[in-house]
């Protein structure tokens, strides 16, 4: 399984717009919407080199982690402004055993083994006693389909439906998202840009920017809505290894199996905001009344 999590930087999927498995998504984790705290991108901050985003819950011995806000409206790759990123989402120390458990979660979250082996009340025959019970010195039977015959009836054998489901530890789900997430940005494997407005709905286009940038054969784009700009939906309807996802979706497979992330502001902002929450969240509290509203 350590094996596979490497693979999963060279392979890439199929092309979804929202995940099969709503396993380690930060849908799963979401309780209250977005506030937020980020001002819309415009042309005059590209004029700007330090384009200023309000970090919460900044904890005063951590640095903040920088990267670069790009475009997408040109094939060639421009730097607008220098982006402060949290260091409690983007700056965590890698967990490989954290991430192979949500791995290996996300991968048995929805599997379903339908192998059944049949039991002697589901043969067909048996009914007839084989031999009297006395007389002719052998071990007594009720039928030929007990188990102890050869091609009787299985016991103990699998039976179906069997699922392999059970749920990751709430802290492993949060911590494996910040842990891919700050692997990504180590690696330079995750690109924040303004919005996912391309000028044109050609495939070509989108396939030269990639390759312009060298961001990798595959590539995850991750908005804040599902509701994905119609240039880019278009331009990689027909590429399987360019994936659209919105933020509430993002998971740690998901990342681990495309090469790069792209993140535009707005699903930046969402998803700090929400692991953010999560993390300083209180623990002490009635769990029965988390997902309440509060009335005052």
């Amino acid at each position: 399984m350590m094996q596979n999590i490497s693979k999963l930087f060279r392979n890439c999927g199929h092309r979804f717009l929202l995940p099969k498995f709503p396993m380690s998504t930060l849908e799963s984790i979401e309780s209250n919407p977005l506030d937020s705290e980020l001002v819309p991108p415009s042309s005059s901050l590209a004029k700007s080199l330090n384009f200023k985003r309000k970090l919460e819950s900044m904890p005063p011995n951590m640095e903040p982690k920088q990267a670069w806000l790009e475009n997408l409206n040109t094939t060639d790759e421009e730097k607008i402004s220098i982006l402060e990123l949290h260091p409690q989402v983007f700056g965590s120390m890698p967990r490989i055993d954290v991430i192979h458990k949500n791995v290996r979660w996300q991968t048995f979250y929805g599997r379903m083994d339908l192998h059944q082996a049949a039991s002697r009340a589901e043969l067909p025959g048996g009914g007839r006693k084989p031999w009297p019970q006395k007389g002719l010195g052998r071990a007594r039977h009720g039928s030929n389909r007990s188990p102890l015959f050869y091609n009787g009836g299985k016991s103990h054998g699998p039976r179906a439906p069997k699922s392999y489901f059970y749920m990751l530890p709430y802290d492993l789900r949060i911590l494996g998202l910040t842990t891919t997430l700050s692997v990504k940005l180590a690696q330079d494997d995750l690109h924040i840009v303004e919005s996912l407005d391309i000028p044109t709905d050609d495939q070509q286009y989108i396939e030269e920017l990639v390759q312009t940038r060298m961001w990798g054969p595959s590539v995850l784009f991750v908005d804040e809505q599902d509701v994905m700009p119609e240039n880019i939906t278009k331009a990689t309807e027909n590429i399987g290894h360019f994936n659209l996802m919105p933020a509430y979706g993002l998971n740690v497979f998901s990342m681990l199996k495309h090469d790069t992330l792209v993140l535009t502001l707005a699903a930046l902002n969402r998803i700090e905001h929400q692991l953010l929450l999560n993390i300083h969240r209180n623990k002490n509290g009635k769990h029965q009344f988390r997902y309440m509203p509060s009335h005052h």
